[in-house]
C-alpha cells in the first residue's frame, strides 16, 4: 500500500504514529510477528484499527481493564493466532490514604503525581477516582516503580498496592453541567465559553494544535461542533457537547455541555 494513500486519511501531525502502526501491521501480516503496544488513546486506537482492517491477514486484541475503557492496549498479530488467553501485561495501581482531604483529590491530581515521577502518558490507562481511593490501569513494567515511588498526590500522603487487572473498580465519570446560549456552534465560541477565555485567547491553543475534537487535532476555529463531540484543550481539560437545542427567538442555540471534573 502506498504511504501517501494512507496519509490522505489522517492529520499531518499523526504521520509518525501512522508509520509506526503500519509497521506493526505489516510485520504481523508479512513476517508473522506480534506487537504489544503501549496504551493508546482513542484516536490512536482508531488509526490502528483502521490499518488492521486494511490488511486481510492481521487481527488485533484490545484491553483497557473494562468494557468502556477509553485508553486501551493493543496486541497486533497474524490472523491465525488465538489471542484470547494472551497476557496483555496490565496491572491496577490502587491508591489509598488515611488523610481526610484525600477524598477531595481529582483525576488531574493523580495524573500529575504519576507523570511527575517521569512516567510517560503511554504507560497509563484510565484513571478511576473512587469514593474511597483511586484505581489506575498501568503497564506491568512500571507497576513496581510506581508502587515504590508514589508517596504523595497533591501534598496528600498516600499508600499504594499492585492488583491484578481483574480487581479493577471502574469509577463513574463525573461531569459538571454547563448551559450556554451561543450565536453559532463554532469551536472557538463554545470553547471560549467553557474555559471562560476571550475569543482571541482561545485561538492560541486552537491554532497551536493543542485542541482535539474526538481525539483528532483541530486547528480550524470555525469547526462546527455537534452533540456527542468530545473536546480536549491542553491545559484546560475536557468537555463534551451533550445536547444542542433549537434556536431561541433571538436566533441563538441553547447548548448543554458536560465538563469533566
Amino acid at each position: 500500500m502506498l504511504k501517501n494513500e494512507i496519509y490522505g486519511h489522517f492529520h499531518p501531525d499523526e504521520r509518525q504514529f501512522v508509520d509506526r502502526a503500519w509497521d506493526w501491521v505489516t510485520a504481523a501480516g508479512e513476517y508473522h510477528e506480534t506487537k504489544l503496544t503501549d496504551i493508546l488513546d482513542p484516536r490512536q486506537g482508531y488509526i490502528l484499527q483502521s490499518l488492521v482492517n486494511r490488511h486481510p491477514d492481521v487481527i488485533v486484541r484490545w484491553e483497557g481493564g473494562h468494557a468502556g475503557a477509553e485508553r486501551r492496549r493493543a496486541l497486533v498479530a497474524p490472523d491465525y493466532r488465538e489471542l484470547a488467553g494472551e497476557d496483555m501485561e496490565l496491572k491496577v495501581l490502587a491508591i489509598t490514604s488515611g488523610e481526610q482531604k484525600f477524598l477531595a483529590l481529582e483525576h488531574g491530581d493523580y495524573m500529575g503525581a504519576i507523570l511527575g515521577l517521569g512516567i510517560k502518558r503511554s504507560k497509563i490507562g484510565d484513571i478511576h477516582v473512587l469514593d474511597d481511593g483511586c484505581h489506575v490501569v498501568v503497564t506491568a513494567d512500571i507497576a513496581d516503580y510506581l508502587s515504590l515511588n508514589l508517596h504523595q498526590v497533591h501534598k496528600v500522603n498516600v499508600s499504594t498496592a499492585i492488583l491484578p487487572l481483574a480487581s479493577l473498580r471502574a469509577g463513574e465519570v463525573k461531569l459538571e453541567p454547563l448551559e450556554f446560549s451561543v450565536a453559532s456552534l463554532r469551536l472557538d465560541g463554545i470553547a471560549a465559553d467553557v474555559t471562560r477565555l476571550s475569543r482571541s485567547k482561545i485561538l492560541v491553543p486552537i491554532k497551536g494544535g493543542r485542541v482535539r475534537v474526538n481525539w483528532k487535532v483541530e486547528e480550524d476555529p470555525s469547526y462546527g461542533l455537534k452533540a456527542g463531540d468530545m473536546v480536549s484543550i491542553q491545559g484546560f481539560g475536557r468537555f463534551k457537547v451533550l445536547e444542542v437545542g433549537g434556536l431561541t427567538k433571538k436566533g441563538r442555540y441553547r447548548v448543554q455541555i458536560g465538563k469533566f471534573v
